[in-house]
C-alpha cells in the first residue's frame, strides 16, 4: 500500500519552483566548496614549503614540516565528498526539472541523502573525538591535582 502512494506522488509548480530555488543555492555552495578545496590545497603546499624552507632548530612543531601537506590533503579529501554530493544533487535536480525526468530526480535525492548521511557521520565522529579529548583532559587534570 505504501508503494502505491509513493508512485502517485507528483510535484506541483510551486514544489518545482522551491526545488529549483534550492538547487541554485546548493550549486552556489558546491562551487564555493570546490574553490575552497583548491585554496586549501594551495595553502597546504605553501605552508609546507614555507615551513620547510625556513626551518629552525629552536622551534619544533611536533610534526615534520614536510608532512604538513599530507594533513591538508587529508582535510581536503574529507571535505571533498560532501561538496561532490551537493554538486551532484544540484546538477541532477536541474536536469530533472528541465526534462521532467523522474529518474534524475531520484538520483538527485539519493545524492542529497548521501550528503546528509556523510555530514551526520562526520558530526558523530567529531563529537566523539571531542568527548574523548574531554575525558582525557579531565583524567590528566586529576593526575596534576595530586602532584
Amino acid at each position: 500500500m505504501e508503494n502505491s502512494i509513493e508512485n502517485n506522488m507528483e510535484l506541483g509548480p510551486g514544489d518545482l519552483k522551491n526545488l529549483n530555488s534550492t538547487r541554485k543555492w546548493t550549486m552556489f555552495l558546491s562551487v564555493l566548496g570546490f574553490i575552497f578545496l583548491g585554496l586549501l590545497i594551495v595553502v597546504g603546499v605553501a605552508t609546507s614549503t614555507f615551513l620547510t624552507a625556513f626551518k629552525s632548530k629552536e622551534v619544533n612543531l611536533g610534526v615534520p614540516e614536510s608532512l604538513m601537506i599530507v594533513l591538508f590533503i587529508i582535510i581536503a579529501a574529507i571535505y571533498f565528498f560532501p561538496v561532490l554530493f551537493l554538486f551532484r544533487f544540484s546538477r541532477n535536480t536541474r536536469d530533472a526539472i528541465h526534462n521532467h525526468d523522474k529518474l534524475k530526480l531520484e538520483k538527485a535525492f539519493r545524492n542529497l541523502r548521501t550528503y546528509f548521511t556523510y555530514i551526520g557521520v562526520l558530526v558523530i565522529i567529531v563529537l566523539s573525538i571531542y568527548l574523548l579529548a574531554l575525558v582525557v583532559a579531565g583524567s590528566s587534570m586529576s593526575f596534576l591535582k595530586g602532584v
